[in-house]
């Protein structure tokens, strides 16, 4: 239960440099016990487009979009994913020492608790709300809050925002939308994805309502006694010297690589998705730098960097033990994410540097995804199929929704059929993801044991986990050309087979990947006992036919 009084603080609309200044403000005053446990209330104007601590703005963010409409960019002190805020939404955050709250130490556990409490607001709005991991709360499946947390020292700073009212239309357009987090749902539309009060009860309440309910709430749920108060003087202060920062393009866009001048990996799990950029030592294996991104929560939040840090000049082969050393030394906790999804992404960057030796290049080494195995496991296996995607195919195309390709030559897609048949591989168009979970499912039941594939980053973070399930090895490689359905926002169209958009089959990249595999496989052959299997041959579950609906 809380030990003393918290200081009700409702700091009013401010623009998002304000408010992320002053929430390093208050998490030092409260850390140095300069100033109170805070309840804090805020809303944002202009909008803003948020990202969390260890994101990339222009992965996350539609840079161009936000600056022609005005919308603030920053980088907020938590983890988690970019979020859009603007007016029709009520923030709110708990500032204080834990000894000072009663609460335990930052974790997963602690998101739930401190959920609590908007919980019981909104039931009393008549709203049937509930928490879900690892960071939401939803409304039958649909969100209508987001939290998440950070520490300094014994201070602890975790805040959400309620969805109000909804600007739908704004947010897929000013984000780089999470796709990662939606697909969970499988529903249509991102308006079936979320949900808002107006929405749920017919109206939206007064900001000032809202607010009393939420307090009351706070009180009764964890104990504390609320009385109002403004900033301190001292605070103030604190807060004008640091808006320059917190509005500057070094605290925005952060010192983080671009991911061109470093070797990548991506691992997408259900506690969020890491994205580990590095450099290593030549020759060897020794890292230089390394970089860790993504959507996921950090406590406390030095830990990452200390990562980092400690890891420069560690090899390969004690890369797990030195991760272990650190998340104990640290007591890290990543909120679900554990040493051994660390190091599966940290080993998968240092894979990619050793591709070199097959002719891969960096630029082309970040652009290939692995599903259930390594390059080196699909040669070995050696694969039996090309699977490329309906949407780089020409809109105009008759085939474009079928999984035939009369190799016309008005696109890659052909190139692409004629490289699967010089390589001994059977080339299939997926027209959408049922087509491809049965085409998956088809080829692992008739003893196919690997393929090769074509789809962007965003589905990969979306779908690995599904494919990765089927059991089949396979590796994916990055499209080429215009903005993708995830880009627009149309990920549901893509789903059923209805994306009215175009892309481009890398066929340079798969011309590559197919000499990789060659050298590969030739080496395994030249082992006895080592050889990749024979050439297998199978059908398309829906050949020539329209795909399945």
């Amino acid at each position: 239960m809380i030990a003393r009084t918290v200081r009700l603080l409702d700091t009013g609309v401010r623009s998002a440099a304000d408010n992320m200044a002053l929430d390093a403000v208050l998490l030092d005053a409260v850390a140095e016990d300069r100033s109170p446990p805070t309840l804090r209330f805020l809303r944002f104007s202009p909008p803003a487009a948020l990202v969390g601590a260890f994101q990339h703005v222009e992965d996350e963010v539609r840079v161009d979009f936000c600056r022609e409409h005005g919308i603030d960019i920053n980088r907020r002190m938590t983890g988690g994913g970019a979020v859009f805020f603007d007016e029709s939404q009520l923030g709110w955050e708990i500032i204080g020492r834990r000894q000072d709250l009663g609460l335990p130490s930052p974790s997963a556990a602690l998101f739930e608790r401190l959920c609590d409490p908007v919980l019981a607001a909104l039931k009393g709005l008549g709203i049937e709300a509930r928490y879900r991991p690892r960071n939401d709360i939803e409304v039958r499946g649909r969100k209508i809050s987001g939290t998440g947390g950070t520490e300094k020292g014994d201070a602890i700073l975790f805040q959400g925002t309620l969805l109000v009212d909804f600007d739908a239309d704004t947010m897929v357009r000013a984000l780089r939308v999470p796709v990662e987090k939606l697909k969970r749902k499988e529903i249509e539309s991102l308006k079936d994805r979320v949900t808002w009060i107006r929405r749920e009860i017919g109206c939206t309440p007064p900001f000032e309502d809202l607010r009393r309910r939420l307090a009351r709430a706070f009180e009764e749920r964890l104990g504390m006694t609320l009385r109002s108060s403004g900033l301190l003087p001292e605070e103030e202060t604190a807060l004008r010297e640091r808006q320059v920062q917190f509005a500057s393009p070094a605290w925005i866009h952060g010192e983080r690589p671009r991911r061109s001048h470093v070797y990548r990996s991506i691992l997408p799990t259900e506690h969020g998705t890491l994205k580990v950029s590095l450099k290593a030592s030549e020759p060897g294996d020794r890292i230089d730098s390394l970089f860790i991104e993504g959507d996921f929560f950090a406590f406390p939040e030095q830990a990452i960097y200390d990562l980092e840090a400690g890891l420069k000049g560690v090899s390969k082969r004690s890369l797990g033990t030195e991760i272990e050393r650190i998340f104990r030394d640290r007591r890290a906790d990543l909120a679900g994410l554990s040493p051994r999804d660390l190091h599966e992404a940290i080993a998968g960057a240092l894979e990619r540097k050793t591709w070199r030796n097959l002719g891969i290049g960096q630029a082309q080494a970040n652009a290939i995804f692995t599903i259930q195995g390594s390059l080196d496991d699909v040669a070995r296996l050696g694969p039996t199929h090309l699977l490329l995607p309906y949407c780089s195919k020409p809109v105009s195309c008759e085939q474009r929704n079928l999984d035939a390709c009369d190799r016309c030559g008005e696109c890659k897609v052909g190139d692409a059929y004629r490289m699967a048949e010089e390589n001994g591989l059977e080339a299939i168009s997926i027209t959408g993801f049922e087509h491809l979970m049965d085409t998956l499912q088809d080829i692992r039941g008739r003893g196919g044991p690997a393929f090769i594939g074509s789809c962007c980053e965003a589905f990969y973070i979306k779908h690995r986990a599904e494919m990765e399930a089927v059991g089949l090895p396979g590796l994916l490689f990055d499209i080429r050309g215009a903005e993708t359905c995830y880009d627009l926002g149309k990920a549901s169209f893509a789903y059923r087979g209805e994306f009215e958009g175009e892309t481009e089959v890398d066929i340079a990249l798969l011309d590559t990947i197919l000499r990789a595999i060659g050298r590969i496989g030739s080496l395994y052959k030249a082992a006895p006992g080592e050889g990749a299997p024979k050439a297998w041959r199978g059908t398309s579950p829906q050949a020539g036919r329209e795909p399945k609906r």
